[in-house]
C-alpha cells in the first residue's frame, strides 16, 4: 500500500511539474525564445528534484538551493498557470501577456515571502502561573532549520533579538537544524549560539528533522559545545526554581509516554517541550503549567495553514488548555524555500508571573 501511494505521489508530482513546464514552454514560444527542448526538459526535472539530488554531494549545493525554490514555484505556479490558461481561452488576453502576468506575480510573491522569512518578528505574551516563584522572562523559538538557507546570519539575528529581550531562560522547541548538523558545525554556528545570554541557560529538544539527519549524537554534542542542553525524554530541575521536561520527537516510536516523565511533585512550575503539538490534552491533565511546541510553521505558505488547522488542536499561537498555558510557534526559520506567505519567522518573549507567593 505504501509503495502504491509512493508511486501515485511521484506520478502526481511529475504530472504537475510537466504541466508547469509545458506552460513555460508555450510562453517562451510566444516570445520566440524557446530553444533546445531536450536541455529545457532535462533542466526542469533536475531542478524539480533538486532538493534530493542536491544532497548527494557538496558540489551540488546550488542544485539543492534551486530545488528548494522550485517548491515555491510548484505551489503557486500551478494555480497561476490554470488561471492564465482560462484567461487566454475565454478572454482576448494573449499567451504572451498572460505568461508575463504569471511571472510578475511569482516575483512579487517571492519578494514578499523572502521578506517574511528573513525579517522575523518578536511576539510578546504574558502569562500567570498559580505557583510560588520569581517572575521570569522566557524566549521561545522553534524550527530554526539551520543549514544552507537558514544560515549563520539568520542565527545571528535570532541571538541578537533574544539578547535584547534579556531573558532568564531560552527554550528551543525542535528542528534546530535542517537534517544534517555538519553545516552547523563547519560554519561555526555554534560560536554564534554561544552568544545567547540568560540567567538559567538554554535548553532544547529534538524535532523530526534531527531524526531525518541521523546524526543525533553528533548534534547533541555540537549543541552542548554551544551551551545548549538537549533534553531527550528527560525531566530536570533548574536551580530548584522550575522543572523542564524535554520529550523525544514522535518520530522516535520508542519515546517514553509523558506520564513516565512527569515530576513526582508539582510544587515547582513545570514546563514541557514537545516539538509536535499532536497532544496538548495529556500534559494539561498531568498538571503541566506551560507547554511549548513548533513544527507546524503555521503552514509556512498560504493556504497550507488550512491543513495544519485540521490536523492539530492548536496549530499556532497561544491557548489556555484547562490550567495549562500552551504555545505553538511558527518557527524562526523555514523548511524548503526561504519564503513565508501568510506567516512570519518569529520568536516569542514570554513574561511569566507567579501569583502564589
Amino acid at each position: 500500500m505504501k509503495a502504491l501511494l509512493g508511486i501515485m505521489a511521484i506520478a502526481v508530482y511529475g504530472g504537475i511539474t510537466y504541466y508547469i513546464g509545458w506552460n513555460l514552454k508555450t510562453w517562451m514560444q510566444s516570445l520566440d525564445i524557446y530553444r533546445w527542448p531536450l536541455v529545457f526538459w532535462l533542466l526542469l526535472f533536475v531542478i524539480s528534484l533538486g532538493f534530493i539530488i542536491g544532497k548527494l554531494h557538496p558540489l551540488l549545493t546550488p542544485v539543492y538551493v534551486l530545488g528548494n525554490y522550485w517548491m515555491f514555484v510548484f505551489q503557486y505556479g500551478i494555480a497561476l498557470c490554470i488561471i492564465a490558461n482560462l484567461l487566454v481561452k475565454f478572454t482576448p488576453l494573449t499567451t504572451k501577456f498572460a505568461g508575463a502576468g504569471v511571472l510578475v506575480t511569482l516575483v512579487m510573491l517571492l519578494a514578499v515571502g523572502t521578506y517574511n522569512a528573513y525579517s522575523p518578528v518578536v511576539r510578546e505574551l504574558a502569562i500567570q502561573i498559580n505557583k510560588p516563584g520569581e517572575d521570569m522572562r522566557i524566549v521561545v523559538a522553534s524550527d530554526l532549520h539551520l543549514g544552507i538557507l537558514s544560515n549563520k546570519r539568520h542565527l545571528q539575528n535570532f541571538v541578537d533579538l533574544s539578547n535584547i529581550a534579556k531573558p532568564d531562560l531560552v527554550l528551543l522547541a525542535g528542528d534546530l537544524i535542517d537534517d544534517d548538523p555538519m553545516r552547523f558545525i563547519n560554519k561555526g554556528m555554534g560560536d554564534v549560539m554561544k552568544q545567547l545570554t540568560t540567567t538559567y541557560g538554554v535548553y532544547g529538544v529534538l524535532g523530526n528533522h534531527e531524526y531525518y539527519g541521523g546524526e543525533i549524537p553528533r548534534l547533541k554534542q555540537a549543541m552542548l559545545d554551544a551551551n545548549v542542553q538537549i533534553l531527550m525524554d528527560e525531566t530536570i530541575s533548574v536551580e530548584n526554581r522550575f522543572i523542564i521536561t524535554g520529550r523525544e520527537d514522535r518520530t522516535n516510536k520508542n519515546r517514553l509516554p509523558l506520564q513516565a516523565l512527569a515530576p513526582e511533585s508539582k510544587d515547582l512550575p513545570w514546563i514541557v517541550m514537545d516539538h509536535t503539538p499532536e497532544d496538548i490534552q495529556t500534559p494539561a491533565t498531568l498538571g503541566a503549567d506551560f507547554h511549548l511546541s513548533g513544527h507546524t510553521h503555521k503552514g509556512q505558505m498560504w493556504p497550507n495553514h488550512l491543513i495544519t488547522q485540521k490536523i492539530f488542536e492548536l496549530d499556532y499561537g497561544y491557548n489556555l488548555k484547562e490550567a495549562m498555558h500552551a504555545l505553538v510557534s511558527s518557527g524562526f526559520g523555514f523548511w524548503g524555500p526561504p519564503t513565508r506567505i501568510g506567516s512570519r519567522s518569529e520568536l516569542w518573549v514570554v513574561d511569566v508571573q507567579f501569583t502564589n507567593i
